[in-house]
């Protein structure tokens, strides 16, 4: 345990710089002791239910990994990130220890035979919960492998259930047969040889052509792509892999010949697997995502039974957030029925400019095996097809949405019987979250699919966030949807925010749910609503607070205007023992993300709850808190577009206005002086917090982590963006901090993994940023950090942002004059 820290003074030495330690040029550094608890402080472990809803596997979550674990080798190909000493993408983080908690008695279960120094990347129940299947990555000197292991549940006891490592590029290497009597693995080929080498002797220039006849085309900016052959046989090597079934006791049966399988999903009944297999050409401006795609059905000894599609490379989509690839598309296996195929197509070529005659965008089919009919077309859909939740052959839910206008409508349908009308369930703005009806809670059948889980009359249960102007109050409705009414049969109440995590009987009354306080953090309850009000609960764990020495945080919900009458939402936390008429404003960090509306009504919406724990973590503002600062988290900064207006051809103006009130707000309060605010903020809010620096006095310092800066590089699109550069130069234009570096008069710190490879947040982004506010003679300190993405893994990474932040806050913000 680490040891806590002493309660924050309430005098003036509350502001009191703290002891910063040095650092050598090229080393990592330590922050001051406050921070480096937070980041050490021990984690609770994550969960997984049963499917009888009795137990739960018990993950311990572990530490953060050392730098020595991230600078492991790694291959960047197609869009992926190769660890080829275990041939599987790479990761950092896993399991260290595993166990089973009894759910009706809370009585712990030890697992014997874990391997040593376990690493458990992934895991899967059996659907008849006898067996618990888990990936372990074992290393030995400089090779390495993700072993398939098997948890007994009735003995308690793990072991290797074979040899032959899995491949885990583009799948997590296995899942498991309908009847339980064994899994579909992906294994390493025996045969594969080594990785090909390259000489490193070229054997001819790279070339690629443009079709003039294609139109225009999204072109996103990717990372990490093909550059040359010797790539391209590079990712064949590592995506190839031996589709096999396994039983139970390691007996292995080969299914076919090794082929690049980018999924495989075995059929309800067990009997057909579903293959999507890569296939060339490949590209050198997409990632593997798009490459094209064989999507055949095999019987369980990998013959084809039936061609699904031969989708094509896919450079490129139309313009608009809602364009689809043309053809099949989303296919998959109707969860309900025994071996029926499911997939959307558009019929718009996937254009949303393109006009359709008769209204609709996309058709839902289905072909029913052994797949010589016609497929049958279940829905006719005027937006995009957004998934659909299967139930029984007369029940079924099909979502559709449409991005442009925020538009999202549910459908009932009859499976079995496609010629009957549909029936609508909701129609609303999925940004419209105090009307949202909530998600239909899924219960995994005997054979593992997901279903609806069905009442009495047609009703199905609905698990919401239930977001009020009070603030999130989660909820369980049963929704009856022959008539549509519906009964609320649960929702959190102040002052604690409860959440049902997972419904275990089928009427609804017995849930498993986690519960918190700003005080208390989240724990496993049962809630049994059959009992009276104050017998329902029953505590499953007792995590103890993570970081005592911030337990007495003060946290608040609060609510101001925009100068446009927009209302805006923000947490606002202060450090504990904190009093703002005894001790007066405190220097304060403001962290935020912009969020794009096509409604003010929907902008104003509250967010979070005012009972949620008061979490303090390394990743966000709130670790400052232990330093005295005071912290304005989330506010809302949203950018609105009404009606046919675009967002972003007002960012500007209204990023401004948000900070403005913000700033106003705490200062009204008294918590903060107007001389003394830093703002922050990662991506998406690190380019918000150069463009505050670019285009306002408002702040004294700003942090931007990982952000994009230069809009011209994302010349396609970004976040929202939906129009390429060349329909919208002048919003491309304005929108760039970049060019405002000149107008930066305030300290600017700049921290960019170096090894970035979201899209569009380049580490050249940082980089030029930092040149130009260097070279104008602005204040700016940019600092890489090795082997990081666009999330920082490494501890040492960590504290070391934790460093750079406390030491930058500490000379422009604490310290600052009017």
């Amino acid at each position: 345990m680490n040891q806590a820290l002493p309660k924050l003074p309430l005098t003036a030495d509350l502001l009191a710089p703290a002891p910063q330690l040095q650092v050598s040029a090229d080393g990592y550094a330590l922050p001051p002791l406050a921070l480096q608890q937070i980041v050490d402080a021990p984690r609770a472990p994550s969960m997984s239910l049963s499917p009888q809803r009795d137990l739960l596997a018990v993950v311990q979550t572990p530490a953060l990994p050392g730098i020595a674990e991230v600078a492991q080798p790694e291959l960047k190909l197609a869009g992926l990130r190769i660890n080829p000493r275990i041939y599987a993408q790479s990761r950092f983080s896993f399991g260290t220890d595993l166990s089973l908690l009894e759910v009706a008695t809370q009585k712990p279960r030890r697992v014997r035979g874990l391997p040593r120094n376990l690493r458990l990347a992934d895991m899967s129940w059996s659907p008849d919960q006898r067996y618990l299947a888990f990936s372990h990555v074992a290393f030995k000197g400089d090779k390495g492998a993700v072993e398939l292991w098997l948890l007994d549940i009735a003995a308690g006891k793990a072991a290797r259930l074979s040899a032959q490592p899995l491949s885990a590029v583009l799948t997590r290497g296995f899942s498991w047969l309908p009847d339980s009597s064994g899994l579909l693995v992906h294994w390493r080929p025996a045969a594969s040889g080594k990785a090909p080498v390259s000489d490193g002797i070229p054997r001819g220039p790279v070339m690629q052509d443009s079709d003039a006849g294609a139109g225009m085309r999204q072109l996103r900016t990717y990372q990490d792509l093909l550059k040359n052959e010797h790539d391209a046989r590079l990712f064949e090597h590592y995506i190839t892999v031996q589709l096999v079934r396994l039983d139970l006791h390691g007996k292995a049966q080969a299914i076919g010949a090794p082929a690049a399988y980018a999924r495989t999903a075995i059929s309800p009944d067990g009997q057909h697997i579903l293959s999507q297999c890569v296939t060339r050409p490949y590209s050198y401006l997409v990632p593997a995502s798009n490459f094209g795609e064989r999507i055949e059905v095999l019987n369980l000894a990998g013959e084809v039974q039936h061609m699904v599609a031969d989708l094509p490379l896919e450079e490129g989509l139309p313009p608009g957030n809602d364009a689809v690839p043309a053809g099949v598309r989303n296919v998959g296996w109707r969860a309900d029925a025994a071996a029926t195929l499911v997939w959307a197509e558009a019929q718009d070529g996937g254009d949303p400019a393109r006009a359709v005659a008769d209204g609709v965008r996309d058709v839902l089919y289905q072909h029913v095996a052994p797949f010589t009919a016609p497929p049958q077309v279940l829905a006719r859909l005027a937006m995009r097809y957004a998934g659909a939740a299967w139930g029984r052959g007369d029940l079924a839910l099909v979502n559709e949405r449409w991005h442009k206008t925020r538009d999202f409508r549910q459908w009932r349908l009859q499976p079995d019987h496609p010629a009957a009308a549909p029936q609508l369930v909701y129609a609303g703005s999925y940004e419209d979250r105090y009307n949202s009806p909530g998600a239909p809670v899924l219960r995994a059948d005997a054979n593992g699919f997901a279903r609806l889980l069905i009442g009495a009359d047609n009703s199905i249960l609905l698990d919401g966030a239930g977001a009020t102007p009070e603030g999130d109050r989660p909820f369980l409705d049963r929704l009856y949807l022959d008539t549509l009414r519906k009964e609320r049969l649960f929702q959190s109440a102040a002052p604690y925010f409860e959440n049902v995590a997972a419904v275990l009987n089928q009427e609804g009354t017995l849930l498993l749910t986690t519960r918190e306080t700003p005080s208390e953090r989240p724990n496993y309850y049962l809630r049994d609503l059959c009992k009276p009000e104050g017998q329902q609960l029953l505590a499953i764990t007792r995590y103890p607070h993570p970081t005592p020495q911030l337990r007495e945080v003060q946290k608040e919900q609060i609510r101001y205007q925009r100068a446009d009458g927009v209302e805006l939402t923000a947490t606002l936390m202060l450090p504990p023992g904190y009093d703002v008429q005894r001790d007066g404003p405190l220097p304060l960090l403001m962290w935020a993300y912009p969020q794009e509306f096509k409604s003010s009504g929907a902008a104003s919406q509250t967010t979070g709850s005012p009972y949620r724990f008061n979490a303090v973590s390394y990743w966000g503002p709130a670790a400052f808190l232990a330093m005295g600062y005071a912290v304005l988290d989330n506010p809302s900064f949203p950018i609105i577009g009404q009606g046919e207006e675009e967002p972003n051809d007002s960012y500007l103006p209204q990023l401004v206005a948000d900070a403005e009130a913000a700033v106003a707000e705490v200062v009204r309060r008294g918590v903060a002086e107007r001389h003394r605010i830093a703002i922050g903020g990662h991506s998406y809010g690190a380019f918000m917090t150069a463009n505050l620096l670019a285009h306002t006095r408002l702040f004294r310092a700003g942090i931007a982590r990982s952000g994009a800066y230069n809009r011209t590089l994302t010349p396609f699109g970004f976040q929202s963006e939906e129009r390429p550069y060349w329909k919208a130069p002048q919003v491309y234009q304005a929108m760039s901090p970049f060019n405002y570096a000149d107008r930066i008069k305030d300290a600017l710190l700049l921290i960019h993994g170096a090894e970035d490879a979201n899209s569009g947040t380049f580490p050249v982004q940082s980089e030029r940023m930092f040149q130009a506010i260097k070279g104008l003679g602005g204040t700016a300190r940019l600092v890489m950090l090795p082997n990081e993405a666009h999330a920082y893994r490494a501890r040492e990474s960590i504290l070391h942002m934790l460093y750079e932040t406390n030491l930058w806050l500490d000379k422009y913000v604490r310290h600052a004059q009017p």
